[in-house]
């Protein structure tokens, strides 16, 4: 299938009741994994082939187990870490959330080194549902500022 024709394909779907309780339920499920650290509990809200993609940098973890060690590296990279949601929107395409993030730099992440300070950013994450599978086939980020992606200082998201 042609990019357009995904594209209009998911435009076309309907929002039901039930499809739209049924994704709700699957975020829901998905936060509280985040929340407890619970990988496993992670991974089952994910499809098979899903994909992680840092879309600024192009950064990709591909199925559950790159799905595990995006999580475990950014859990133990940010131990602390809080997302306090600003927006959500919820639809037959998937979720779409705006949360502002803090955290303690307490581990690598991305191949830099922690720098202990405590950082705050925004994410903006597209969670696209597959509809077949009935979970979430990854996730789309987008972290701002753009500093935290970079492989030089630290100082601009100091807190």
């Amino acid at each position: 299938m042609a990019k357009d024709e995904r594209v209009l394909t998911q435009y076309r779907r309907k929002v039901t009741e039930d499809s739209y309780a049924e994704i709700r339920e699957l975020y829901k499920a998905h936060s509280v994994a985040e929340d407890n650290r619970d990988i496993g509990g992670l991974l089952a809200t994910l499809a098979p082939d899903c994909v992680y993609e840092l879309c600024q940098t192009g950064d990709r973890w591909e199925g559950h187990d790159g799905a595990a060690r995006f999580y475990t590296e950014l859990l133990t990279a940010f131990p602390d870490i809080v997302f306090n949601l600003r927006n959500i929107v919820i639809g037959p395409q998937g979720v779409f959330e705006e949360a502002d993030v803090t955290a303690t730099w307490k581990g690598t992440w991305r191949g830099r080194e922690p720098s202990g300070e405590h950082v705050e950013f925004r994410v903006l994450i597209l969670f696209p549902y597959d509809e077949q599978e009935k979970l979430f086939s990854g996730e789309r980020v987008y972290i701002f500022p753009e500093e935290l992606l970079e492989r030089g200082s630290v100082e601009a998201l100091a807190g």
